[in-house]
């Protein structure tokens, strides 16, 4: 009997120390009866600071004081709350630091008493993710609606200055018109023709004004890791792509490294050319498969593409798509590829569409490339 005790207790012990989770098992009254090793290296306790004790030292207020609480209600009634459930909840280490961790209780009975097996896993990694994800899409959002901005209020600018100018000379022609009139109600007209040509003409300047206070947002160019920008931009971009059946593979240029850029705005381009290949794959009943690729140029320059299997662009299409308000999605406002022709000029570069052989379609753009002693810029 001894000898089988013992092992069991030996085969406990391996599995203690090999676990790869973290693994903490108590008794009904709550208190340590043995912990793994990823356990104590997680809460930075040693196994003898811990067994023994109640379990509720490795959690924060007000969790703490509400544990036994629990453990006395499940002996009780029988509610489970979390045993054979899982849940995310929060553990505190030695140093008196807290973590979030995913819990998973089972229960094991033995002579009438009850021990608990906890497995948990660390969860920081996956918050500091899914913390980086969020900062990063509220990052491109924000620049994506400033440039959106920038670019309605160009395209306002030229379109509603023409038919300003217009109206200021047909009023300042029914001026000179009026001039040659007298009487009272003539001098009424002149005056109150004079102030619309003035406010057609301050409207004018109202909206030129606009156009260079975006136009001269600022835009800071520093040198930056290309595959780095292109990981963070996939992660943001791909959501959702597998699940649409996309295949996306990517064919990076191991010189083309550095480049000169608005970490961003260059991010916005790339979200941009990857949402919009799959959603035109999403509509195409063909084999959806997307490329991201670059190149280094011997022009110093780094050619950046993205490669898609929908149905392609028509060429009457392709000739005017980077031109604001043209767009080929039903809801789309057309300014997408257009800011995307904006930011990639503003870097010294160009963008165009070629069409892919073998269907579908591949946007290309270039940057500056740099080197690592190349000083950064902030215009």
């Amino acid at each position: 009997m001894d000898a089988a005790l013992q092992a069991a207790q030996a085969r406990l012990r391996s599995i203690l120390e090999t676990v790869p989770d973290a693994m903490i098992i108590i008794d009904q009254r709550g208190s340590v009866e043995s912990l793994s090793t990823t356990a104590e290296r997680l809460f930075g306790y040693a196994a003898g600071e811990v067994v023994g004790r109640n379990v509720k030292m490795l959690m924060p207020a007000p969790h703490r004081e509400q544990h036994d609480g629990y453990l006395g209600r499940y002996l009780k009634t029988g509610e489970r709350r979390i045993i054979g459930i899982g849940r995310v909840v929060v553990g505190q280490r030695k140093d008196g630091t807290t973590f979030p961790m995913h819990l998973t209780v089972g229960e094991l009975r033995l002579d009438h008493r009850h021990y608990f097996t906890g497995f948990i896993r660390d969860l920081t990694d996956q918050q500091m993710t899914e913390s980086r994800l969020n900062e990063l899409q509220s990052e491109v959002t924000h620049m994506s609606r400033f440039t959106a901005l920038g670019e309605m209020a160009s395209t306002l600018a030229h379109e509603i200055n023409q038919p300003l100018t217009a109206i200021s000379n047909y009023l300042k022609g029914c001026q000179r018109l009026l001039e040659r009139m007298e009487g009272e109600q003539a001098l009424v007209l002149r005056t109150a023709v004079g102030k619309a040509a003035d406010q057609a003409l301050r409207a004018g300047h109202i909206i030129r004004r606009l156009r260079d206070f975006v136009a001269r947002g600022e835009s800071e160019r520093h040198v930056e890791s290309l595959p780095k920008l292109i990981e963070d931009a996939s992660t943001l971009a791909l959501i959702g792509a597998r699940e649409n059946g996309v295949e996306v593979s990517f064919r990076l240029d191991a010189t083309a490294d550095l480049v000169l850029a608005d970490r961003i705005q260059i991010q916005q381009v790339l979200v941009n050319l990857i949402r919009n290949a799959i959603e035109v794959m999403v509509e195409s009943p063909n084999r959806r498969e997307l490329e991201i690729a670059t190149v280094a140029n011997a022009d110093e320059t780094i050619e950046v593409s993205v490669a898609d299997t929908g149905a392609g662009l028509a060429p009457e299409v392709a000739a005017h798509l980077f031109q604001p308000f043209v767009t080929t999605k039903r809801r789309g406002m057309g300014l997408g590829l257009s800011i995307c022709r904006t930011i990639v000029e503003a870097h010294g570069g160009r963008i165009w569409v070629d069409a892919r052989p073998g269907g579908g379609t591949i946007f290309r753009f270039t940057l500056r490339a740099a080197k690592v002693e190349e000083p950064s810029l902030a215009e």
